[in-house]
């Protein structure tokens, strides 16, 4: 199994080229992505600022990369406790797992996140260890307000699926009221996008600040 502190140290070391110090944070991304490994990439260049040239800010690589350490300890924290009380429940006799199931261990195809994989630049602005503070905290029962994701609480975009509608979050597309048919329906990305446009960080400048040109930068 791949090691993320391994990768992690990677992007750290300065002896490294700069492309591969750039594929451990990928490869890092492999072991934990909160919003799926290319929608939580592009959160990255945007947070942390990742040049479209990485000689001309290399330490944004590190900020990237401590970022996603951050909020993967705070999900380790949950995840480690969780799979405790998995192996007690087990050994009591009580094998069925409980519903909703830990937002970690979420089916992308039918959970409410799915938008962020079809469409990967409509995931929350959110810093990833403020997302992963959220999703356990209503793992617990708390009640927060506006999207369980990102918190935006402004009325929600209606998005048709052909014979009826879906509510998505205004902020990030997070399904808020699903289809009345009870299926969950692909979301078309409001801009075409490829994925190796995205890891070359065309919607990045040279200086680290969204291309404005780019046709994937949205306004608020």
């Amino acid at each position: 199994m791949t090691s993320f502190l391994t990768h992690r140290a990677h992007v750290h070391d300065v002896r490294l080229p700069l492309h591969r110090r750039h594929s451990a944070l990928r490869t890092c991304l492999t072991c934990f992505a909160p919003y799926g490994l290319r929608a939580t990439y592009h959160h990255l260049t945007l947070s942390a600022a990742i040049p479209r040239r990485l000689e001309a800010d290399p330490d944004a690589l590190v900020r990237a990369v401590e970022e996603l350490h951050e909020a993967r300890g705070l999900w380790l924290a949950r995840a480690e406790e969780y799979a405790a009380r998995r192996r007690a429940e087990k050994r009591a006799g009580r094998r069925a797992v409980a519903d909703p199931r830990p937002w970690w261990l979420r089916n992308w195809w039918e959970g409410p996140n799915r938008a962020w994989y079809e469409d990967p630049s409509r995931h929350p602005s959110l810093r990833l260890p403020e997302y992963v503070w959220r999703q356990n905290a209503i793992l617990d029962g708390t009640d927060l307000p506006g999207c369980p994701a990102c918190g935006d609480e402004r009325p929600p975009v209606l998005n048709s699926t052909g014979h009826g509608w879906a509510e998505l979050c205004r902020g990030c597309a997070w399904v808020l009221a699903p289809c009345p048919c009870g299926q969950r329906h692909p979301v078309v990305p409001e801009t075409p996008f490829n994925w190796n446009g995205i890891w070359r960080r065309a919607h990045m400048s040279d200086e680290g600040k969204p291309n404005p040109h780019w046709p994937a930068i949205r306004g608020v």
